[in-house]
């Protein structure tokens, strides 16, 4: 195993309001905060140091950035919606009542995106 195969993996994010961005991760999705300096904002999700890193301009990617596994998508769909998080909608796959698309390998998959447009998913294996 290689050196990096033993690190602790550091997740990134883009953001352009270093306020926004802390309501929302912090109280929104309920990551503790750790530390916060004027280069970025550091939460706990899960064991997994996030950087929320404050840029000039976010260039939001058309692919999924970061997600959640968890136990019961429907449960939490239904604690984050009246948080005020909307889930996206999506044209080109069939997914349910809550946006949550089943993939050919039974997961279901369920996307939304935050204050900056960084597209996030919480899936359930």
């Amino acid at each position: 195993m290689t050196m990096l195969g033993l690190s602790t993996l550091v997740a990134f994010v883009g953001t352009r309001d270093a306020v926004r961005a802390r309501a929302f991760y912090a109280e929104v999705l309920g990551l503790p905060l750790v530390s916060e300096d004027g280069f970025a904002l550091v939460f706990d999700a899960g064991g997994t140091p996030l950087r929320v890193t404050i840029v000039p301009a976010v260039a939001a990617a058309p692919y999924t950035v970061l997600g959640w596994q968890v136990p019961d998508i429907r449960a939490a769909i239904g604690s984050l919606t009246p948080r005020g998080v909307r889930f996206e909608r999506y044209d080109f796959m069939q997914q349910d009542d809550l946006g949550v698309w089943t993939a050919p390998s039974g997961a279901r998959v369920a996307w939304f995106k935050d204050p900056d447009g960084n597209l996030l998913s919480l899936s359930q294996v």
